[in-house]
């Protein structure tokens, strides 16, 4: 079944232009293609996820009893709601969060778990399930046998050539793969590495014939002088920002690698984050004694003369641990599998800092992030950019380095860690457009939402690099949920999404107004917290690999779950004027309120 057509930059921070690609829109909920290589296309097939939401909750089989666990309450829900014996179903991860626990499972057959047919539920404090996804299947084939007529030896030998890669020594798994066809195949599960392109995939490969029947592609593509996060490009202005870790959410700083005893104090290595530029031995060390990281950008220059590499190692290191600390703020922590080396037993898995490799070699005009489970790090790859003269660094515009570490927050909070759970072309382009939410939310100064452009400074062009400003005028921007018939590429899927994001935020911000303090209180109660909180939390409970509807239902529900759903009207009144209204489906729009929502 061999067949994924795109270029392989399935989360790259491209620029996207006009070229919309050509698969069927048909497709976007269930599957993504690209091309490999010269020859080599993959279609990858995920079964549609189910999402329901339930308000102010329902009850599961185990209510009654007077202790709550989370493994049990989930597995006997899953199997009451779907009909499935409890050794059909796995808990595979969960955590607690402030609002509601969640817990995330696999399908089983004969003690093996499926690698794409899951389920998620979501519990409020009164220990009802307020959400239920679900992509589980029921084969109409009898199964492959369990066990296999290849070895992985053999199975790694056939991805290595088939993906122009070499094996990374990460344990490999035996999962079954749910296919188009209703059949379910036995895979061999491994992780395949090119560091010359930067490609990172988990292969499955039939453990009975060596088909390589579908891939994970993994890449979403002190005191410091740096361009502050409200800042988005460099002619706002450097400035020095004296300690700037949040320790509620980095204890021990950002220049520790986890213990009190660490070697790595004075340079841009940390628990959270490691910058360098080639080797990770490459790191940049302090101006100065004392935890200074002065080093003032000449743009005269080229990016890499010694002084603009290390602004631009500074740069990028403040804005990943600045981006850890905030959306650790809002939820996501250690348990819900963030980026850390060390976890300081707060659950997880942890030794899995972000690798930043700043100018990298293997590319222009771009970046892009990888997001393996939990448990192996993030690496992030941020690129030159060749449009000007001196060429322009990405790592030193802020909005790129913000939406690529989006990409990590959203491809690990979706589906509980395992980082396969945004790989549908519709869910790809959400992905998109959270990160390019994630930036505008970043740089907003006031309770105005004045239009916001991504990527001016990389090109010297006001334009940026969207087709339209995000806006909340149709008349500048006037995509709509319909578009998606016509936009079957992940960034400019990921427009769409972003600007009805950008409306929502506006809704809020216009009720509740704007507290200039989000970033370190997110105990208040103003537009951008709110918007905020909703952002992180509805990642969690939607359904993996979700579609646009899914995925404001479950914002929706993330409201009623932390909110009472006292902001749902606001909610419904930005989604319907986008087309995302009560009746939309098969991305057909629908500009219908619910009952009791005025309209605006």
């Amino acid at each position: 079944m061999t067949s994924f057509s795109k270029l392989l930059k399935s989360a790259l921070l491209a620029v996207a232009f006009s070229a919309f690609g050509a698969a069927s829109p048909v497709d976007h909920p269930t599957r993504r293609s690209f091309t490999i290589g010269a020859n080599l296309q993959i279609e990858a097939f995920h079964p549609l996820s189910t999402f329901e939401t339930f308000g102010a909750g329902i009850d599961h089989p185990l209510s009654k009893r007077s202790k709550f666990d989370l493994k049990s309450a989930a597995i006997s829900f899953v199997g009451s709601h779907l009909s499935k014996s409890a050794s059909s179903v796995a808990f595979k991860s969960g955590f607690s969060g402030e609002v509601s626990d969640h817990a995330f499972l696999a399908q089983m057959h004969d003690g093996i778990p499926f690698a794409n047919a899951v389920a998620n539920v979501a519990f409020n404090k009164d220990n009802k399930v307020v959400t239920f996804g679900s992509s589980f299947v029921n084969p109409s084939k009898s199964f492959a046998s369990t066990t296999p007529s290849i070895s992985v030896e053999s199975a790694i030998s056939i991805a290595e050539k088939a993906l122009d890669g070499t094996f990374n020594n990460h344990p490999p798994t035996i999962e079954f793969f749910a296919k188009p066809d209703n059949t379910a195949v036995l895979t061999h599960v491994v992780q395949i590495q090119n560091d010359a392109t930067g490609a990172w995939f988990e292969a499955f490969v039939d453990a009975h014939s060596g088909e390589l029947v579908s891939v994970t592609d993994f890449v979403t593509r002190a005191s410091y002088l740096v361009l502050p996060m409200q800042e988005e490009i460099l002619t706002q202005g450097f400035q020095t920002l004296v300690d700037p870790a949040d320790l509620t959410a980095s204890p021990l700083g950002w220049h520790s690698t986890g213990t009190t005893n660490t070697t790595h104090f004075e340079t841009s290595r940390g628990n959270n984050a490691i910058s360098f530029k080639g080797a990770q031995t490459a790191t940049t060390s302090e101006s100065s004694d004392a935890l200074n990281f002065i080093f003032k950008q000449d743009p005269t220059l080229a990016p890499t003369v010694q002084v603009n590499l290390d602004a631009a190692r500074t740069n990028a290191f403040y804005v990943v641990n600045t981006m850890h600390d905030l959306t650790y703020k809002y939820g996501f922590t250690e348990a819900s599998f963030n980026f850390q080396n060390n976890n300081f037993g707060k659950g997880g898995v942890g030794n899995d800092q972000v690798t930043i490799s700043v100018q990298d070699s293997a590319g222009t005009n771009n970046a892009d992030f990888a997001t393996p489970a939990d448990g192996q790090s993030g690496r992030m790859r941020m690129f030159l950019w060749t449009f000007t003269s001196p060429q322009r660094d990405g790592a030193l515009e802020n909005d790129i380095v913000t939406h690529e570490m989006t990409h990590g927050v959203t491809n690990r909070m979706t589906g509980g860690g395992t980082g396969r759970c945004l790989q549908t072309t519709e869910a790809g382009g959400m992905g998109e457009g959270w990160s390019d939410t994630m930036a505008f939310w970043n740089e907003q100064t006031s309770t105005a939402t004045p239009d916001f452009i991504l990527g001016q400074y990389v090109e010297n062009n006001t334009v940026g690099i969207r087709t339209h400003p995000y806006s909340t005028n149709p008349a500048v921007n006037p995509l709509q949920y319909s578009d998606l018939q016509t936009r079957t590429e992940v960034h400019s899927i990921g427009e769409v999404w972003a600007n009805m994001l950008f409306n929502v935020y506006a809704n809020l911000v216009g009720i509740h107004g704007f507290s200039s303090n989000a970033r370190r209180d997110p105990t208040t109660s103003e537009g951008n917290v709110v918007f905020l909180h909703l952002f992180i939390d509805s990642l969690a409970i939607q359904p993996c690999n979700p579609t646009f509807l899914n995925a404001r239902d479950a914002w929706l529900q993330a409201d009623v779950n932390r909110f009472g759903g006292a902001n749902a009207c606001a909610l419904w009144d930005a989604f319907a004027s986008r087309g995302l209204g009560v009746g939309a489906a098969n991305h057909t729009n629908s500009f219908l309120l619910p009952p009791g929502c005025p309209s605006s």
